[in-house]
């Protein structure tokens, strides 16, 4: 029987009655948000009386700010996956948003928020693309269009309404996924203090009495269950348009101190949230670890037969395959403990055995040479500096992305995505007639790995005979045979 709600999400409906004092100043309405920083003020709320409140600033003239409204900042996060081998299935209602605010429909009211006593911190995901300076921006020229201006804007008139008082500086966390993100929405605010010839005391301000942090985040946020969503409308007895669904896991690292950790209680609550003096580390073992897997694993597993990750790490011949390279391979390039980068490899693992999330390797091929450069070889150069040996299996697996650009396996076509230029030089390379040849070739365009790969002593041969016994005896033979060849790889 169809399943009929006859009354909506709100605090009335919900019986949510507490109203909260704006804490945070939030720019982005989105899944993510809302799955990840919103469900965490919701914990430190309820488990660690963080007592705040959020108000959200649409980001750009299109998006959900209306509905959120509607539901009085309502909404409910399903949570599902496996933790330690158990598989968890958790919902919550999120209700720590007080108001949802349109800078492009009504401007005022939105820096009016810089007048709120309490206002301590700045969150943000307004994509890759967010922190990006606008010259077209003027302080008097509303709306702004470019997150950073508005920012900049909010501040000024804080600095302004507060006389400058060094207590009524804000704590800036941005989760935009760039390196660096804080510092760079920094450096971009004082562009526009300089552009428009704000006060030298505003700068000062601004550099002293604000804080500003650099951070790393990861959670898979599937976002708006809408293939499974009356299985999910039949948990909930009141009508919601902003349901969200996300995986378990979480990771938060923000750069900072003691005082940032005695402004967010983040201690409180058994949360994977860490306020450390360096991210890079972890910004590091995420790139290596998750990124450098998924990498490994696509051109080698699809060649194999398997089209997701789950199916991967589950079949006895790649799941070995992917582990024995993250914990024997990967791992012990890394700086930070082996207990920790055990933990989170472990982690990883069991994020990629999520029955609820389908990840198509073939959605994750794209431009599979430039990414391998970033996430793969910075293991296998490091492997080889510690230990004077190619590591084993991620030496077979930069054989299989060689392999994979040739573009066809039997008789099919291959998911290959990447710049035109790379599929056509590829496409040359694969011309040639000898193995040798093409492991020559392509290992020394500098243009693809930023240093000739031939100088590496063994590289060549062994990528060489990898590709030749993958053609021969397919993967799964292929490697046992090139196992038995270099066994000391």
């Amino acid at each position: 029987m169809e399943n009929i709600k006859t009354k909506r999400l709100n605090r009335e409906n919900a019986g949510i009655t507490e109203k909260l004092p704006i804490k945070i100043v939030q720019y982005g309405e989105g899944n993510f948000l809302r799955a990840f920083v919103n469900y965490l003020v919701n914990k430190l709320n309820k488990e660690a009386d963080f007592n705040a409140g959020v108000a959200v600033i649409q980001p750009l003239a299109g998006g959900m700010i209306s509905v959120l409204n509607e539901q009085d900042g309502l909404y409910n996060l399903f949570m599902k996956g496996i933790k330690q081998g158990k598989e968890i299935q958790l919902n919550e209602t999120i209700s720590c948003i007080q108001n949802a605010y349109d800078p492009y429909k009504d401007y005022e009211s939105y820096l009016n928020l810089a007048k709120e006593e309490e206002l301590e911190f700045i969150i943000s995901n307004t994509t890759e693309a967010g922190i990006a300076y606008d010259a077209n921006d003027k302080l008097e020229e509303y709306p702004h269009q470019s997150f950073p201006a508005k920012l900049t804007a909010l501040l000024y008139k804080r600095f302004q309404y507060f006389e400058a008082d060094p207590a009524k500086g804000l704590t800036i966390i941005p989760c935009e996924l760039i390196n660096h993100n804080a510092d760079n929405l920094k450096k971009i605010i004082l562009k526009y203090a300089e552009s428009w010839k704000l006060e030298d005391d505003f700068v000062k301000w601004i550099n002293e009495n604000n804080s500003f942090h650099n951070t790393l985040v990861d959670r898979i946020v599937p976002g708006f269950p809408k293939d499974d969503i009356e299985e999910y409308e039949e948990q909930l007895e009141l009508e919601d348009k902003l349901i969200v669904s996300a995986e378990i896991f979480l990771l938060w690292v923000i750069e900072g101190g003691e005082e940032l950790k005695s402004k967010i209680p983040f201690h409180k609550i058994d949360e994977n949230v860490l306020i450390v003096k360096d991210l890079q580390p972890y910004r590091t073992r995420k790139v290596r670890i998750l990124n450098g897997a998924h990498t490994t694993m696509v051109p080698f597993s699809i060649l194999f037969g398997n089209e997701t990750v789950k199916e991967t790490v589950d079949h006895n011949f790649t799941g070995e395959f992917i582990e024995k390279a993250v914990f024997e391979e990967i791992n012990p390039t890394l700086s930070l403990s082996e207990e920790e980068l055990n933990s989170f490899a472990a982690e990883v693992f069991d994020r990629f055995r999520n029955p609820f999330i389908k990840h198509q390797l073939a959605s994750i091929a794209l431009n599979s040479i430039s990414k391998f450069k970033v996430r793969v070889l910075p293991s296998l150069l490091g492997f080889h500096k510690k230990y004077n040996r190619l590591p084993l299996r991620l030496t077979f697996a930069f054989a299989c992305l060689i392999r994979f650009y040739d573009g066809k396996w039997k008789g099919q076509a291959l998911p290959v995505k990447d710049d035109e230029k790379v599929i056509s030089i590829m496409k040359k390379i694969w011309e040639l007639h000898s193995y040798n040849e093409i492991a020559e070739h392509v290992l020394g365009k500098e243009d693809f790995w930023g240093l000739d790969l031939n100088e590496l002593p063994q590289l060549k041969e062994k990528i060489a005979f990898a590709l030749e016994v993958i053609d021969t005896k397919g993967i799964k033979d292929g490697f046992e045979l090139f196992s038995k060849k270099f066994p000391s790889s």
